[in-house]
This record gives C-alpha cells, sequence and structure tokens, in this order.
C-alpha cells in the first residue's frame, strides 16, 4: 500500500489556522446579529388616491432607511423617502397660544403603484390595489379628539364612546370598500389636556407625529389597509395649524419644500392646492377642492383667497366636463342647515367665503354643470339636502368622531331657502356618529348611488338615493 506524505510545505501555518477560526467565528457572531436584530416595523402603511388613477404607497416608520416594497410577486425594491424625520419650531402665527414644537420623529416613505399589478407587501401589510371601477366607496370626516383650549373646548379622547373613530374605522372596514374618502379636519389635538380631566389625561397633542398617530393612524389602522385614500384638506389642516403633517403624511402631490408649511412667507402657496380629478369609472368622478384657508364670511373680489378660489373654480368647470357624472368634495359645506339653539329655527350653515366666489362664475346652482353632488365635512353631523332649484344634492359627513354638534333639525318646512334661491325639496338628518357608504347602482352611465348613512356599529340609519342632481333619503327600515 502507497502511504501518502504531503510536504511540511503544503501544511497551513498555525498562524493561518488562527485567521481562519478567526474569520468563521466572526462570520457566525455576524449571522447570530443578523437573525436577532430587531426588525422595526412601520408605524402605517397605506395607499394615497392621487389625479387620475395614481396612487402612491406611504409608509411612516421610525427605522434608519426606508422599507423594502413587493409589488406582486416581484422582488422587493426599497422604497423612496418622501421626507425625513424633523424637528420643527413652533409657528409664531399658530392658531393656539400654548404651541410647541412640532417633532417629527418618523420618516415618510412612498411608491407609485405600477399599472397592472394588483396587490403590494410592505414588512407583512399587504395592499389592495387601487381599482379602475369603484363600486363600493366609504365615506368619512373630522375624526379626531378636539381639544381647543381657546374655546375651552376638551373632548374626552380616553373614553370610545365619546371619541368613537377607531369604532368607525372599524366598522366601516367591515364593508369592504374599493375606496376611503376623509373629507378634511383629521387632526385635532391642538391644546394640552387641562389639569384635573381625566376624560383626556396624558393624552398626545400639538402638531407632531404624536398627536397624529393617536387622533388618526392608530384608530384608523383597520381601515388604512381596506382600501386606497381620497383626502380632502381641512381647516385643521392649514399652514397655521396641523398643515406641517398634512403635507409630510396626506397629500397627494410630491413631496415639495416650498409647500410644506415650513415658512410662514410661503403660505399664501401652500395653504391653496389645485384642484384634481379622481377616477371612479368611465363615467364619474371625484373633484377634490382644498378649502382649508376660507371664511365663514364674503371674500371682497380684492382678497387674495377670492383670487385663489375663482381660479382654482376654474379649474373644477374643466375637468367636470371630462366625465358626465361628478362628485364636488370640499371640506366646508356649500349649502347646509346648521346646528341652532332652537332646533325649529333655520340657521344656514353654508360657507359664505366660498359661495361667494363661486356665485360669481355660477349663479344658477353654484357649482358647474355635471356636478351632481357636493359632499363636505366641517359641520359634525350627517346631512343630506336636494334641491327645487338647480343646485345638487348637498351631503355632509363630519360625524365620525369629533365631537358632535348635539343637535340638528330633523325637518324643514316645504319650500325653505338656503343661501337666497336654494329651494329644499328633500332633507334628511342625524346629529349621531358614523360613518357612510355610497354604492354605484348600475353600471355607471346613468349616474345612480345609493347613500346609506350607519351608526358607529355599521347599522344602517338613512338610505338615500342619488341621481340627477337629487338625493330622495328614507330612514333606515321603513
Amino acid at each position: 500500500m502507497t502511504t501518502l506524505k504531503l510536504s511540511r510545505h503544503l501544511w497551513p501555518s498555525r498562524s493561518s489556522i488562527v485567521l481562519l477560526l478567526s474569520l468563521a467565528s466572526a462570520h457566525a457572531a455576524l449571522a447570530t446579529v443578523l437573525d436577532t436584530a430587531p426588525i422595526v416595523a412601520p408605524d402605517a402603511v397605506f395607499t394615497v388616491q392621487g389625479e387620475g388613477q395614481r396612487a402612491v404607497v406611504r409608509v411612516l416608520t421610525h427605522a434608519d432607511s426606508c422599507p423594502g416594497i413587493s409589488w406582486g410577486s416581484k422582488p422587493s425594491e426599497v422604497m423612496s423617502l418622501r421626507v425625513a424625520a424633523a424637528t420643527l419650531p413652533a409657528r409664531q402665527d399658530a392658531v393656539q397660544a400654548d404651541s410647541k414644537p412640532a417633532v417629527f420623529d418618523v420618516r415618510t416613505c412612498e411608491a407609485t403603484w405600477p399599472q397592472g399589478v394588483h396587490s403590494a407587501s410592505v414588512a407583512g401589510t399587504t395592499l389592495a390595489a387601487p381599482r379602475a371601477d369603484i363600486k363600493r366607496i366609504v365615506i368619512i370626516a373630522d375624526t379626531g379628539c378636539r381639544m381647543k383650549a381657546s374655546e375651552n373646548a376638551f373632548q374626552d379622547c380616553n373614553d370610545p364612546a365619546k371619541w368613537p373613530f377607531a369604532k368607525v374605522a372599524q366598522s366601516a372596514a367591515g364593508k369592504h370598500p374599493d375606496l376611503v374618502i376623509h373629507i378634511g379636519d383629521i387632526h385635532y389635538r391642538e391644546s394640552p389636556c387641562p389639569a384635573g380631566k381625566a376624560g383626556c389625561a396624558n393624552v398626545a397633542w400639538g402638531y407632531g407625529y404624536d398627536a397624529w398617530q393617536a387622533d388618526f393612524f392608530k384608530p384608523a389602522t383597520p381601515l388604512l389597509a381596506a382600501a386606497p385614500w381620497v383626502l380632502v384638506r381641512g381647516n385643521h389642516e392649514s399652514c397655521g395649524r396641523a398643515g406641517q403633517g398634512w403635507f409630510r403624511f396626506m397629500d397627494a402631490q410630491p413631496w415639495n419644500d416650498a409647500r410644506s408649511c415650513n415658512q410662514s412667507e410661503l403660505d399664501k402657496d401652500a395653504d391653496y392646492s389645485r384642484p384634481y380629478a379622481v377616477s371612479l369609472s368611465p363615467y364619474a368622478q371625484l373633484l377634490v377642492f382644498d378649502s382649508s384657508k376660507t371664511s365663514g364670511k364674503p371674500f371682497s373680489p380684492k382678497d387674495l383667497s377670492f383670487g385663489k378660489y375663482q381660479s382654482d373654480m376654474q379649474v373644477v368647470q374643466q375637468l367636470a366636463l371630462q366625465k358626465p357624472h361628478s362628485f364636488f368634495m370640499s371640506h366646508h359645506p356649500l349649502l347646509a342647515v346648521a346646528p341652532a339653539k332652537n332646533t325649529r329655527q333655520l340657521k344656514d350653515g353654508g360657507n359664505l367665503g366660498l359661495t361667494s366666489v363661486f356665485e360669481t362664475l355660477h349663479p344658477e346652482r353654484l357649482l358647474p354643470n355635471g356636478i351632481d353632488a357636493s359632499m363636505h365635512g366641517h359641520l359634525h353631523f350627517f346631512e343630506a339636502i336636494s334641491f327645487k332649484t338647480a343646485h345638487p344634492t348637498s351631503l355632509v359627513m363630519g360625524n365620525s368622531g369629533s365631537a358632535n354638534e348635539g343637535s340638528v333639525a330633523t325637518t324643514l318646512a316645504p319650500g325653505e331657502k338656503l343661501q337666497g334661491n336654494a329651494v329644499v325639496e328633500d332633507y334628511a338628518a342625524t346629529a349621531g356618529y358614523g360613518f357612510a357608504t355610497l354604492d354605484r347602482v348600475d353600471g355607471g352611465e346613468s349616474g345612480a348611488w345609493l347613500l346609506t348613512e350607519f351608526d358607529t356599529e355599521g347599522k344602517a340609519v338613512f338610505l338615500c338615493k342619488i341621481q340627477n342632481n337629487k338625493s330622495q333619503c328614507a330612514k333606515a327600515g321603513l
């Protein structure tokens, strides 16, 4: 038998053996670190529906970098940074005197939905793709917990019965919408809870991320993943209030530091946004209008807002030509009945700032032809008003969480007038908390929809048929 002998020159040296053992040990240690390193789960994952059919996935995260996103079965790709974490000084013109610096300790990441992709996944959260043919919409507005020192208004944020937005979001998610609309006033926690008030003790406040998280992102979690969102800006999201968070988290447009509310001298542009259309079907669309800086008093033609809103309405007029049926959406109602101390008396709830501008362009109906209905928040109740005159149906749905109005007129006398020449034909209202769904009745060509108003538990309260600029409502179960 032949014995194979190795030359001593082929044996590894002692130093080489030590080096190899050290490298193996380091590799094992690195693998252990990677296996056990904590994964920072995103705070929020949701889709913002923008102009046309453009949609963007947004992620808010405390991690040091943006996460990966998987489109369908494709390999993961890293999302883009929209805006980094930052601490911003309190604005000198803040609405509340007790304002403080806004700490945004999360980065906002985003990625645009590619065409033809039916799902997306981020850190274990799966999102449904935007639909080209919308059949069911969930509608909410005025969701936050009201904390406002200037009015000594402090809602019991710690009481789910008195601030029911989490329940509303859960019930609304159970309706399985194709689209969710929030018609403004998302953030309400502007002032600290007074000492000794248990209902709001120790809750987050201010304009930073902690207040946004408590007021919206945490309670909205089940609804955020249910469908893409169309977000309408309210007066609480104006630059002097929660506008910085609005542009970081919610605005459908690409990030632009000049339109961030970080520099008050640029508010003359940042407090106004160009209207845009969101497609619902080949026959219908939403027209999104930023009314965040309007006033309860008529504007003079010399006012900055008059020129801005007149120009914006001219854009709406052009957009309305794109499809035969449109829903106009602004946070502030044009035609509404507001609560009065005596519910038998009529109090006009329409926004005089907007109507003073719109009537210069469309004196007969305030809105262009082709708009079948307008949808709003701002007033904290549900209301559907149809008119004998040419005005499109007015829908107010600001009852999804913020301190409600307590009472609202339940009936109106025949022929009652709003804003001068708008004559009421059909009227339904409730002061209770809730949300609404809008369901397409047929293929969409006729413009017929069914609006259902629900309570917080998801039980139907009103059923309203909407078609040909009119609405006809009846109590559910009758």
